[in-house]
């Protein structure tokens, strides 16, 4: 009988081909689709010079309308996958996300880094950039907040990432049963030797805490 693979080799082969898909997609939004969009704005704007007083409101209402559609395919693109985490790292790609993140959600969030950036492999780079997306996407449909705080701390044992929110919190265990979200992050940590734990108090807000062997 031909053995069957262990279920996180699975787990890992399947992942690996989403993110392929991903950063095709993402790489179709930005060159195409971002690129378009861009051109049909700038030409927006200069007719919007042209025009009579009587179409003008409404060509600054179009322009507005295509300025934020440019910043939520650009926000898409990112979450697919951002381009500077293959060329620029980890870190870079988070302060990228987060300013798109920021001016698409209203959400201000503090970002704080202690020690020395190290080079990770490009799984482990994906892996950490998704669980600190995923508890980021959480924050900003179910917490009921404008602010939250993300803090890497690089150390000789390993890297730790915490993400708090100063929301409306949940109860975890029965939060668990019911999100994929939330089981993703933890199964996704497995996946590279890491771990991930959540805390949360209704009306107090929530902390999740990432770590990762160095």
């Amino acid at each position: 009988m031909k053995p069957q693979p262990a279920k996180n080799t699975v787990s890992s082969y399947i992942i690996q081909a989403q993110e392929q898909e991903l950063k095709r997609i993402a790489l179709e939004l930005h060159e195409g689709v971002g690129q378009t969009l861009y051109s049909l704005y700038t030409g927006m704007q200069l007719i919007e010079t042209t025009v009579d007083q009587s179409m003008k409101g409404y060509m600054e209402d179009m322009t507005q309308l295509m300025e934020k559609t440019i910043q939520e395919v650009r926000l898409l693109a990112v979450e697919l996958h951002p381009p500077t985490l293959t060329t620029l790292g980890l870190l870079s790609a988070m302060k990228t996300y987060l300013k798109l993140y920021t001016s698409t959600y209203g959400i201000e969030v503090e970002f704080n880094v202690s020690g020395d950036e190290v080079d990770l492999p490009e799984k482990e780079r994906i892996t950490l950039f998704r669980v600190c997306q995923e508890a980021l996407n959480n924050i900003a449909m179910h917490a009921d907040t404008t602010q939250a705080s993300i803090t890497f701390a690089w150390k000789t044992e390993g890297l730790f990432i915490s993400i708090h929110d100063f929301g409306k919190g949940f109860e975890v265990e029965t939060a668990m049963k019911q999100s994929t979200g939330l089981a993703s992050m933890i199964e996704r940590m497995d996946l590279i030797g890491g771990s991930c734990s959540i805390s949360s108090k209704v009306k107090d807000g929530t902390a999740i805490e990432f770590s990762l062997p160095l």
